[in-house]
Formats: C-alpha cells, sequence, structure tokens
C-alpha cells in the first residue's frame, strides 16, 4: 500500500468516527442512549444477537437478508465509481436501476414457462442491456454534444420515473399492494424464505455477482491499457487526447460499462430483494451509492467495504427505531454526516501531503529539482537555437 492510500485510509477511518460521534451527540439531544441506538443497528442487520427472534428466524437469517440488501449497493457504488474514474458524475444510477428492472420485469418476470436458471440469466443479461443503453445515450450526449452528464441523467430519472409508473398503473397494477405485479419465483434472483433446518433465509444470487463484478473492476483499472485509457481521460481529456488516446471512446464506453452496473443493481434490487417495483419512486440506493462510492475512494475493495457500513446503518435503522425509540430517519442523518465527511477527505488528503512536503524537504527538493532539469532538456531540445552551438 503506498502512502497516498495509507493516508486516505486514516482519514477516512476518522470521517466515519467523526461522523458516529456527531450522531451520537444528536441521538443524546433526543434523550436516547447512543451506544444502545447503535447496538440495535447491529441487531437489525444480524450481526449482533437479538433478545429473542420470532419462529423460523434466527440471527443469520437476519443476516442472510442483510446480505440480500447490501447486494445492489455493491453494484450501484461500483456504477458511480467506473463513470468517476472517467471524469464524469453518474447521479442517474436510480433511473437507470429502474429502467433495468420494469424492463426485466415485464419481459422475463411475468413469463410463466421459463424454467429458473434460464429466467435468472436473461434477468441479468437484459437488466444489465437495459442499464447500459441509457449510460451509453448519457455518454453519447455527453461526447457529442457537450450535454453535461449530471444535467442529462437526473432529466432520464424524472422521464424513466413518470412513464415506467404510467405504465405500471394502466397494465401491470397489483389492485391490493397498488405496486407493480409481484414476478414468478423463477425469475427472482433470491432464493426467497428456502428452509434450511427449520429456519428461512433469503439467499440472494447476485451476491457472489457482486464479488466477482467488484474484482474484474479493479483488474479493468488496474491492469488493462483500457482502464489506464479510462484513468487518462479522467485526469486530463486535452491530454490523453494528444496521447493518442479516443476521448470519445471513452467517455461513451465508461458510461455505457457505468449503466451497467446500475442495471444489474437494479435487477438485484427489484427481482431481488423485492419482487415488484413501486411506482413514482425512485429508490435512494442510487444517490446513496455516491457517498458509499467518496467513502470508498472510488476503489472497488473500498466500495466493498464501506458499502457494508453504510447498508449497516440503512438496514437496522427499522429495528433500532423499534426498540430505541428514535426514528428511522435518524439513520440518514448519520448516512448524511459520512457524506459531508467524506466531501471533505480531498481537503484533509492534501493537508496531510503538505505535512509530509515539510517534513521531508530534501524529498521535495529534489522532486523540484529533477522536474526543472527535465523540463531544461525539453527547452534546449526544442528550442530553435539548439543545434547551433548556443546555450539556452
Amino acid at each position: 500500500m503506498n502512502q497516498r492510500s495509507k493516508n486516505f485510509l486514516k482519514v477516512a477511518v476518522i470521517s466515519v468516527l467523526l461522523s458516529l460521534l456527531a450522531g451520537a451527540v444528536v441521538i443524546l439531544i433526543l434523550g436516547k442512549n447512543p451506544l444502545s441506538a447503535y447496538y440495535n443497528l447491529l441487531q437489525g442487520c444480524g450481526l449482533a444477537p437479538k433478545a429473542k427472534y420470532g419462529g423460523s428466524q434466527s440471527q443469520l437469517t437476519d443476516l442472510s437478508s442483510y446480505i440480500d440488501y447490501w447486494t445492489p449497493m455493491i453494484f450501484a457504488a461500483l456504477s458511480c465509481a467506473f463513470a468517476m474514474k472517467a471524469g464524469l458524475f453518474n447521479i442517474g444510477i436510480s433511473g437507470q436501476m429502474l429502467t433495468a428492472g420494469f424492463i426485466a420485469t415485464i419481459t422475463v418476470g411475468y413469463a410463466e414457462n421459463l424454467p429458473g436458471p434460464v429466467a435468472k440469466i436473461l434477468v441479468v443479461l437484459i437488466g444489465a442491456a437495459a442499464g447500459m443503453g441509457v449510460g451509453a445515450l448519457i455518454g453519447f450526449l455527453k461526447y457529442k454534444f457537450n450535454i453535461n452528464e449530471v444535467v442529462s441523467s437526473i432529466m432520464l430519472n424524472y422521464i424513466a420515473k413518470y412513464i415506467i409508473s404510467f405504465f405500471i398503473q394502466m397494465y401491470f397494477i397489483d389492485p391490493v399492494s397498488r405496486q407493480s405485479r409481484n414476478i414468478t419465483d423463477a425469475a427472482r434472483l433470491t432464493f426467497h424464505q428456502v428452509d434450511v433446518g427449520g429456519y428461512k433465509y433469503d439467499l440472494p444470487i447476485g451476491f457472489i455477482l457482486a464479488l466477482i463484478a467488484t474484482f474484474v473492476v479493479k483488474f479493468v483499472m488496474d491492469k488493462t491499457v483500457y482502464g489506464y485509457d479510462i484513468k487518462a481521460v479522467g485526469l486530463n481529456r486535452t491530454a490523453a487526447k494528444y496521447a493518442g488516446i479516443r476521448v470519445g471512446r471513452g467517455i461513451v464506453s465508461s458510461m455505457a460499462i457505468s449503466g451497467l452496473l446500475a442495471g444489474i443493481a437494479g435487477v438485484t434490487y427489484y427481482l431481488g430483494y423485492f419482487s415488484s417495483i413501486q411506482p413514482k419512486v425512485l429508490i435512494s440506493t442510487g444517490f446513496d451509492a455516491i457517498a458509499v462510492c467518496l467513502l470508498g475512494n472510488s476503489e472497488p475493495v473500498g466500495i466493498l467495504v464501506a458499502s457494508f457500513l453504510i447498508e449497516i446503518i440503512s438496514k437496522g435503522s427499522a429495528y433500532m427505531s423499534s426498540q430505541a425509540g428514535l426514528e428511522s430517519e435518524i439513520a440518514s442523518v448519520v448516512t448524511g454526516l459520512i457524506l459531508l465527511a467524506s466531501a471533505c477527505n480531498a481537503y484533509f488528503l492534501g493537508r496531510m501531503q503538505r505535512r509530509q512536503d515539510r517534513k521531508h524537504p530534501a524529498l521535495l527538493s529534489a522532486a523540484v529539482a529533477t522536474s526543472a532539469d527535465s523540463g531544461g532538456s525539453a527547452q534546449v531540445k526544442n528550442s530553435p537555437e539548439a543545434g547551433k552551438g548556443k546555450k539556452v
């Protein structure tokens, strides 16, 4: 681990601790015990035992449900990170998730005669393709017409939200739940309420895919020419262009892959953790993924750890509310504090770097001298006086 990664790890840990401390102050002001409240969050996710359990439930069943809930966030945060590596900001993840979930639902989710393995594979492929299509459109608009990806992705969020809501309410509504009709068990990416030893577990197939995707994205970014090109485009498009990198292809393809990951997040949410779609609602997962991405430094392994933490707060909030007598929105306050602290990471990293430079002035002077020598050589080589025997 290089020095910058070590610095970021320190800053990230401090950010989380300060956020939890600030959340504890809020809970104290409300007259509750913050330690008990935070412990309730762990209990709600199956990471700590509850005092008692209902029929067919245990700590492990709670943990399996938490893993099922955690899975879409991994994909959503990877989606955000991939776009950020190319210098793009995909704020349309929730809309891409909704689009992918809806298209997979109406094409495969309601098919009665498909065998389970075929249906599940089709759900993932169709969801990935749908998300990729939306992401590629955003990238194309950015490259071809220089339309800011934040604006276009926000607009597409609302377009998806209202068009899909219209079709659900007109053709696919469940009159009782007022949501879309439930999909078939064959198409669902979670083996729901599987009886094992008298306990009923939710076993998510998507979690295995999420772990694979994490390490595939890391490999692509760190070990391939394409990953280097994407990062070069994100750091400086002008320099990347003069280096021979196809910037337009990088912009469109990075947004397409970001959309693909968002699409898989959508099917693991709407056809995995849930089995229906609520009209006129954009889920918060796509927006919370930004906090996870920032907290994880846009690195796949960091995202895996950060998403684990953030989803504990989100998933455990209902149980905390029932046991500690706190509103579940307190969990959103803590998540917001973490996001705020994560947004300040660049500032603290800069200060740490400057402090280290002051501690090691010899290294800084050597770096400056090397830079000056390189620049001087380049000037001599490119100077019109070079070749005339004159010193420049």
